[in-house]
């Protein structure tokens, strides 16, 4: 007996009841009645059947719903064109075009379904599944199990999606096997007997294999293996087994295996918490040929065993409130570089060297708290350990506030507290004195003649302590015809308390440049500060050329001498770069150990325009004037802080600033500083980005004048051009260089200087680095290959270029593989002989 029409059925107990026949208007009201009945009972149990007809055979006891058949059940959902309920077997068969959606989203489509009627269960012909993650199986017969197994009997997985001119095209990876087991139950896949293929193309052939389910974020098991190649530690392949030991925490655990050295062991264990989270990473390795390493000092020759513990961690006490720390523990300057391991403690690349920290740090609108303290590891050849500072700790504060009643105006209030201590003086030699610079084999001895005209003291062996707080003021006021005057008030005062250590090494030579005669000493600095500042902003607005912005600007601020130069130590004022950034700023040292003394007129001419199509520019030139007093950067200290800085005359260099973005993704930005008598450049910084389509591009130009009282005997000149670009969807390239325009001047330098026995030349665009590179990506996979080199001196430890060539390879769901090879023709790695 079939119920013409489209009919929907509540079917109670899984199809377990009897359909009455009924007129069609009176059928299709009672059942949308049921349905909804149905629906708003919380029982499990209900299967609801939207069909264009419904026979009954009962010789055969079956239930059929014919056309555009949708049957609902437990949050899964069955399409065909005919399903077909057996009351004796409780087994549902579909066919034609039928489809079976889960309630995770998951799609399976095939020919013919014969499923239990819970659907948890059966068999499937022509199977092909997609989930929600965008993969796909398919196999030409399947078979459910409980709902959590599916078994594809020759079956094919991928995380591509099928072409969409050809969908008969194989995708662009996949891997067939011959049994692929999907475990819902333990969020895992199976692959037996499997073969990855490339475009259809059979690459790898793997007897065993298994992987997470793509749902999976976290789950115990071996990882992709990672491959590398270099001279000292031959060809090595780690293979990482991640453990997810509970929701919070985890460890993995890498071995890598090195044809020359041996096994590399390396764990590292996470754990999280709600307030935060740390890791601790562990690498060690007992070498088995140490020959292919130099001798002490220049090698690790003679270590058995080398390793590193490494630490950090974040944790948040409040809004305002953190704290953490990062932490790093070597056995020797080479060993990050030689076995190439990941470390979050590297602040450079090029002068390495390894800075632990840990810290406390709050922060509001209106102040900034840092106490932490620091410990440098030198990584380079040429550097000394002793000569490097433990500083603890060190406590920034910082807080503006508004000024009461009638004073108004804004107050800040800065204090800083610095500890310091070192074993050796750090002492650099003056260029233009032959001879002057250390012998080979003594890196720790840079003078041989210990005084101030030969030498620079970058640090002092012992202790040192300075305590500094300042307390400044300032208020803008407004005239009638627009004008602004700010004056600004301060007071500053520094105490400091130094223990030289002169009992070894050449710590009792510091007499020389202080004038203490080794002795302890405890003393203070004041500086109080008043000046005016004015500006008169004229702004005129056109039609076609926006708004325009010149502003001259005017300042001038008196305080006392400077006191007590160059009879305390400099750690943190070494560096002073005057350009259009500081220009009008009170103390144009970067740290607290100097404070700028004297009467000094600083002005400028301010000039910007902004456009109604978005376009943007300012540009600053000014000019700084020492009126009385004693110049401070004229004063030089153990550090010769302040020469060769265009402040130490009368007359200051000029200085100009310029950002231009004429559109958006389109900009330059430069730094000039001129000299005053000639105009020529002394010092320069550009640059400029640029954005069009798919393309990417910017260029970094900066061009430093000799600086010899400061250590730098030659001028240095660098361009540094990088791009990258979209060459379709898929496929972008990148590159980077930096051109070392003045390394002749360095090579000649340091033949005169006798530091080397040859007269090297180089090119004038001679590359001091440079990275190359190629990337696909798509919906499944990402291929990146890079070429790095980096021309290195030997303060770095190294000889020559560095050069390698690194390929990852990432399939999605399947994991990543990463091969990284030396590629230099002599090996350069920190330490290795040759």
């Amino acid at each position: 007996m079939s119920l013409g029409k489209v009919v929907r059925i509540a079917i109670v107990s899984a199809l377990g009841a009897t359909v009455l026949p009924v007129s069609v208007a009176h059928a299709q009201q009672t059942l949308n009645e049921r349905f909804a009945a149905a629906n708003a009972r919380s029982d499990n149990d209900r299967l609801v059947v939207d069909a264009n007809e419904i026979v009954y055979d009962n010789d055969r006891n079956t239930v059929s719903a014919v056309g555009n058949v949708s049957l609902y059940y437990q949050g899964r959902s069955l399409q065909a064109d005919r399903v077909t309920y057996d009351r004796n077997t409780s087994r549902v068969l579909a066919q034609g075009n039928a489809q079976l959606r889960e309630t995770d989203g998951t799609v399976a489509s095939g020919d013919r379904f014969e499923l239990t009627d819970d659907f948890r269960a059966g068999f499937i012909d022509s199977l092909h599944v997609e989930t929600s993650d965008n993969t796909r199986f398919s196999a030409p017969r399947a078979e459910r199990s409980d709902g959590e197994t599916t078994t594809f009997s020759k079956g094919t997985y991928t995380a591509c999606e099928a072409c969409k001119k050809d969908p008969s095209r194989p995708p662009l990876w996949q891997v067939k096997a011959a049994r692929i087991i999907h475990d819902n139950s333990e969020q895992m896949i199976y692959y037996e007997d499997a073969r990855l293929e490339f475009y259809g193309i059979p690459l790898a052939y793997i007897p065993y294999f298994s992987t997470p389910d793509p749902t999976v974020r976290r789950k115990t098991g071996f990882l992709a293996p990672r491959y590398s190649y270099s001279s000292a530690t031959g060809f090595g392949i780690a293979t990482p087994f991640f453990w997810a030991i509970a929701p919070d925490y985890d460890l993995t655990l890498t071995p890598k295996f090195l044809t020359k050295q041996g096994v590399l062991g390396q764990a590292e264990w996470r754990q999280r918490f709600l307030s935060g989270s740390y890791n601790i990473r562990a690498t060690g390795i007992f070498q088995q040929d140490d020959s292919v390493f130099l001798e002490s000092p220049y090698g690790p020759r003679d270590r058995d065993f080398r390793g590193s513990i490494e630490t950090s961690g974040r944790f948040d006490i409040n809004r305002y409130w953190h704290w953490g720390w990062d932490i790093a523990l070597l056995t020797d300057k080479w060993f990050l570089d030689n076995y190439n391991i990941r470390s979050e403690s590297l602040t450079n690349t090029f002068f390495k060297e390894s800075t632990s920290t840990a810290f406390l740090q709050g922060r509001s609108d209106d102040a900034f708290f840092d106490l932490r303290g620091y410990y440098f590891k030198t990584l380079s050849q040429d550097d000394w350990q002793k000569q490097q500072p433990v500083v603890a700790p060190t406590l920034d504060y910082n807080r503006r506030f508004k000024g009461p009643g009638r004073i108004g105006g804004e107050f800040e209030l800065d204090f800083n507290l610095t500890n310091l201590s070192r074993e050796a003086a750090q002492y650099h030699a003056v260029p233009g004195e032959v001879g002057s610079y250390f012998p080979q084999g003594m890196p720790y001895q840079t003078c041989a003649v210990f005084d101030r005209d030969h030498c620079l003291v970058r640090g002092i062996g012992g202790r040192y302590t300075r305590i500094s707080t300042s307390l400044n003021w300032r208020r803008d006021f407004i005239d009638p015809l627009g004008q602004v005057w700010q004056p600004f008030a301060g007071l500053r005062v520094d105490g400091f308390a130094r223990s030289l250590n002169a009992t070894r090494f050449q710590n009792g030579e510091i007499g020389n440049f202080l004038n203490t005669n080794g002795n302890d000493t405890i003393t203070s600095r004041v500086t109080p500060t008043v000046g005016l500042e004015y500006r008169f902003p004229f702004v005129a607005t056109t039609e076609s050329w926006g708004t325009h912005t010149l502003e001259p600007i005017a300042q001038i601020v008196a305080r006392p001498n400077e006191t007590r130069i160059g009879q305390l130590p400099n750690e943190d004022s070494q560096s002073v770069v005057f350009d259009d950034t500081n220009l009008f700023s009170w103390n144009k040292f970067g740290g607290y150990d100097r404070a700028e003394g004297g009467v000094r007129a600083n002005v400028g001419l301010k000039y910007s325009v902004q456009t109604d199509a978005g376009a943007y520019g300012q540009a600053l030139f000014g000019q700084s004037f020492h009126l009385g007093g004693r110049n401070s950067y004229r004063q030089y200290d153990i550090a010769h802080a302040g020469s060769d800085s265009g402040l130490e005359d009368s007359r200051s260099d000029y200085v100009a600033g310029l950002y231009i973005a004429p559109r958006q993704g389109l900009s330059f930005l430069g730094h000039a500083r001129f000299d005053e008598a000639d105009f020529s450049v002394n010092r320069l910084d550009a640059q400029a980005n640029a954005s069009f389509g798919r393309l990417n591009a910017g260029l970094v130009f900066a061009r430093y004048e000799a600086q010899p009282d400061l250590g730098y005997a030659y001028r240095r000149t660098g361009l540094g051009p990088n791009a990258s670009m979209k060459l379709t969807d898929n496929w972008s390239v990148k590159g980077s260089v930096l051109f070392d325009l003045d390394r002749d001047k360095q090579n000649r330098y340091r033949y005169l200087a006798g530091l080397t026995d040859k007269l090297k030349t180089s090119k004038a665009w001679t590359a001091a680095n440079m990275s190359l590179g190629v990337t696909y990506q798509d919906e499944c996979v990402v291929l990146d290959v890079t070429y790095t080199s980096s021309l290195k001196d030997r303060s770095s430890g190294t000889k020559r270029s560095d050069s390698a060539v690194m390929v990852r390879l990432e399939l999605r769901t399947l994991g990543e593989i990463s091969f990284s090879q030396d590629v230099s023709s002599n090996s350069s790695s920190d330490g290795v002989a040759q």
